[in-house]
């Protein structure tokens, strides 16, 4: 019982434990689950595609999805997508001029209070980037849980490596208004990596194995060097690794481009034609239909050396064909070609590589299918060939999920550790007075948080010791050269946020006895990349916990992060990397020179001697005593992109739901008003079938008729715009006048059956009350209590059967029959449950031990002389009885029979009962009408 309970409990734990992820491209998405008892898993859509448009298109009453929301394409105003490239950009960021020209139709606004864009369609339609883009995240939720079968909360979604702070949070922000609970955000290279490892776990050891993985999605292109390596771990021993040691990135190189470039050479070679007098270029609805023919156009170019592209009704009713050839295509991308080697040269100057340290260059993304791309980036790179042995499409989906797994509590995954890089370099600004020969000078100060490059999660600290009252400091990005003019202006602000600390003045005034060893901000980059300010303190413990360095304060961000797993580290002690990139001027040399008195006292005290330790000691004890408690006021100032207040989150998530809720609202009256309609038509047809025909008096028949005629009238006048309830109050109606019918036509067709199986079940039952009185007295293992009610049942049920069947007979097939269904089941479970009862006692029933002589001598010689056909009983010896365990023959022979097929039985472990043998203790065979014999029987007649 108690085991039942627990596997119960763990069932019921388990049945909302199911975990996704997301990799969200710019064009498509895919879907991946894992649930307990299925392991990673593709979702598919509705229409049975492994992957997903990310688009939606929003009409006035209704919302389309995926492939049906591109299919939309008589008014491209209402469908929206590559979002991507609009998240954390304000109006005046020139990628959403770029996409103003790739999408006319749409009209883009500035928001006055965050400078961001957002669309509108009309007055009560109007939509941030990231309201759409939590509609395709809540879409991407409920297909992977119509796929799991269960619901599902939990997340991972892949984005970008080069997205900065900004486009992350916007990314957390559509999944909290879809109410989706994201627990990591990860790089789509990274997922790649991921899934190459884990499943070539084996290859993997102390020897570093660089790879490199080309990435050429729709929107961008990425190159990413990867070190896979096992490394000792204090909690899990050897345990394999992956590092991010490089990346190169492209963001305007992929396949959407050429899309675009080939679409506008289609749109050329139209209007050439001179078919029609209107430019085709003008009209947003044939665009929208020749760009979806150049997307087919380069896939099939990608096998072919020539395509005919058509259009049928492109414009004014004239259809469109033209040949289009590979190079030609080639020739309108020739200068995005050209830009396929640059990330792999990027990546190699990060990770300080050169192609002969690379071991293998991977393919991901379904760009990179296009012959060119291959051709080029083949020369570039100098190997042999490039390795295509991972899905391009489904990578970084199976290695996202598996990283969902591994963070949720309910499943237990083989650990892989994963060391991800900050693309882009993070430092603290500060400025501070100094005086010299009474000059006072105002020094500007850099420290450098996270260098480029540098691995996450991780926090770090850096300490302010010069400051006894209030002061700010900023937080921005570090050294962004290796970026082109055009990344930079894309890029967005340079700066993050300004932190302003008040109420430093007054606690040191306050507890002008105590000792100051100056204030600390202890920063995190947690696992989504998003760089967080945890505390400020000092030796009074003047701390003050915010949620998020961008989020103001609130605490709704923290829902979308993970907590980070690293140690701190302060910033002034850092070596190696983060140093080389970075001195620090006077000022911040005096700090760390204070600093590092600080550590190397608290090492001293570690590793000296005893009289160190004491002095040590001393010295600290006071300093203990004097620990107090203050609060610092932090005020942050947003630079790059204002975060919505809480106001215009739960504004926005109620937008979100109301039109879900609208959505299910119209599924639910579409199901109805399919039913209604589906029972008008198939009723009709039943009423002249033979099954109905034969039931229906013909009064009722017209009756039912005229009802269901003027149901399909009423359904093409009013039906079509009629409510939820309306269509439901209609159908009840129909089935209720139509229910007599059916219920005597189901009733006449389950008779056969049920009356079958209760006429098998009588002569199976009669056979084993015959042999069970049949049984000797001796052998006898049933009460005549048990027989008689056996008897007893027997006959009432064949007498009812007799009678009702009779009875019915006698009927009209048009009246309400007697003989029902249930009634026949209730029988024929009170019967089989009798039979049963009694099959049971026989099959566990232990034999009767005959009653030994007295004179054990005389016996022997009686039962030798009436038992001819028995095999000899040897006497036990003291050799037999020696090896009575090790020889199964002697167990035998001492009158001990094999357990029968019958008697091999599970049984409880409380119960006393044995199984039936077939031979008695003595070794007198049994009569030939046992219960094991009854029971063979009873198997052999069924």
């Amino acid at each position: 019982n108690v085991l039942v309970y627990d596997i119960s409990m763990w069932f019921l734990n388990c049945v909302t434990v199911a975990v996704m992820s997301v990799d969200l491209g710019s064009e498509w998405m895919k879907m991946a689950i894992v649930k307990p008892g299925v392991p990673m898993e593709i979702v598919l859509n509705k229409e049975s595609r492994r992957k997903t448009p990310a688009a939606v298109c929003l009409k006035e009453n209704e919302r389309l999805f995926g492939d049906n929301a591109l299919g939309s394409v008589k008014n491209p105003k209402t469908v929206y997508r590559h979002l991507q490239s609009l998240l954390g950009k304000k109006h005046d960021n020139p990628q959403v001029a770029l996409y103003q020209k790739r999408f006319p139709e749409h009209q883009l606004q500035e928001d006055s209070v965050r400078s961001t864009v957002y669309f509108k369609n009309s007055e009560e339609m109007q939509y941030t980037a990231e309201e759409l883009l939590g509609m395709v995240l809540n879409y991407s939720r409920s297909l992977a849980q119509d796929f799991a079968e269960q619901p599902i909360k939990d997340a991972v979604i892949t984005v970008p490596a080069f997205f900065n702070q900004a486009e992350r949070r916007a990314v957390l922000q559509a999944a909290q208004m879809a109410g989706l609970k994201v627990l990591q955000l990860i790089n789509d290279n990274t997922a790649v990596a991921m899934n190459y490892g884990v499943f070539r776990r084996k290859d993997i050891d102390n020897t570093p194995k660089n790879v490199m993985f080309y990435d050429m999605g729709s929107g961008s292109t990425t190159a990413t060097i990867v070190t896979y390596q096992t490394v000792k771990t204090k909690e899990s021993g050897t345990q394999p690794q992956l590092q991010i040691r490089g990346v190169g990135f492209d963001r305007g190189l992929g396949g959407f481009e050429m899309d675009l470039r080939l679409r506008d050479y289609l749109a050329k070679l139209f209007n050439e034609q001179k078919k029609s007098k209107n430019d085709v270029r003008q009209n947003h609805r044939a665009m929208a239909k020749l760009l979806k023919e150049a997307q087919r156009l380069k896939t099939v170019l990608s096998a072919n050396v020539d395509f005919m592209a058509q259009v049928e009704g492109l414009m004014d009713d004239i259809d469109f064909k033209a040949k289009v050839t590979r190079a030609e295509f080639e020739q309108l991308c020739a200068d995005l070609f050209e830009r396929v080697p640059r990330p792999v040269q990027d990546a190699l100057t990060t990770a300080e590589m050169n192609l002969d340290d690379i071991e293998q260059v991977i393919l991901v993304g379904g760009s990179t299918r296009v012959p060119k791309v291959q051709e080029v980036l083949l020369k570039a790179v100098g190997k042999e060939e490039l390795g295509k042995n991972i899905n391009a499409d489904e990578a970084a989906a199976m290695g996202a999920v598996y990283q969902a797994a591994a963070l949720s509590k309910a499943f237990k995954v083989k650990p892989f550790l994963v060391r991800d890089a900050a693309v882009f370099p993070i430092q603290v600004e500060f400025t501070r007075e100094t005086e010299e020969d009474g000059i006072k000078t105002v020094k500007h100060n850099k420290r450098i948080l996270f260098q480029r490059m540098a691995p996450y999660p991780q926090r770090k600290v850096i300490t302010f010791n010069r400051y006894n009252d209030d002061f700010a400091f900023d937080i921005n990005y570090g050294d962004l050269s290796f970026l082109g003019q055009d990344d930079l202006s894309v890029f967005g602000s340079l700066n993050l946020t300004t932190v302003r600390l008040s109420g430093v003045g007054s606690s040191f005034q306050k507890h002008a006895d105590a000792e100051s060893k100056g204030i600390k901000a202890h920063f995190n980059m947690d696992e989504s990349g998003v760089l967080l300010l945890d505390r400020v303190s000092s030796l009074l413990k003047l701390g003050n916990t915010i949620s998020t360095l961008f989020g103001g304060g609130s605490s709704e961000p923290t829902l979308n992060v993970t907590e980070p797993v690293q140690d701190e580290e302060e910033v002034p002690l850092e070596s190696g990397k983060d140093d080389k990139a970075d001195t620090p001027n006077d000022e911040a040399a005096k700090e760390t020179q204070e600093d590092s008195e600080k550590i190397a006292g608290e090492d001293q005290k570690k590793s000296g001697n005893a009289e160190a330790e004491k002095d040590v000691e001393k010295k600290a004890k006071p300093q203990k005593k004097s620990k107090i408690s203050e609060d610092i006021t932090v005020e942050l100032i947003i630079r790059d992109i204002v975060d919505p207040t809480a106001d215009d989150v739960t504004s926005s998530k109620k937008k979100l739901q109301d039109l879900t809720d609208r959505d299910l609202a119209k599924q639910e009256r579409e199901k109805n008003l399919n039913s209604l309609e589906a029972f008008i038509f198939e009723t009709q047809d039943k009423l002249y079938q033979e099954d109905y025909e034969l039931v229906l008096k013909e009064e009722e028949k017209e009756q039912i008729s005229t009802k269901l005629r003027e149901a399909s009238e009423w359904m093409d006048e009013d039906g079509y715009s009629a409510t939820t309830k309306q269509l439901k109050e209609k159908l009840s109606e129909l089935k209720s006048l139509c229910k007599d019918m059916f219920f005597r036509v189901e009733e006449r067709r389950k008779w056969p059956d049920r009356l079958a199986a209760l006429d098998s079940l009588l002569n199976t039952s009669s056979f084993f009350l015959r042999s069970a009185k049949l049984i000797p007295e001796d052998d006898q293992i049933f009460t005549e209590v048990e027989l008689n009610m056996l008897e007893k049942v027997i006959n009432e049920t064949t007498t009812w059967k007799n009678e009702t069947v009779a009875e019915q007979e006698k009927r009209s097939t048009k009246e309400r029959p007697i003989l029902l269904s249930k009634d026949i089941e209730s029988k024929l479970t009170l019967l089989d449950r009798e039979v049963n009862y009694l099959l049971n006692k026989a099959k566990f029933a232990k034999p009767k031990a005959k009653a030994k002589a007295k004179n054990s001598t005389s016996s022997e010689k009686n039962n030798k002389a009436n038992n001819t056909a028995e095999e000899k009983v040897t006497p036990p010896t003291v050799e037999s009885t020696e090896s009575k365990s090790e020889s199964p023959e002697e167990e035998v022979q001492q009158g001990e029979a094999p357990p029968t097929e019958e008697s091999n039985v599970h049984m409880d472990a409380d119960s006393q009962s044995q199984p039936t043998e077939e031979t008695t203790s003595t070794g007198r065979r049994a009569s030939s009408i046992t219960p094991t014999a009854i029971t063979r029987e009873l198997k052999r007649v069924n």
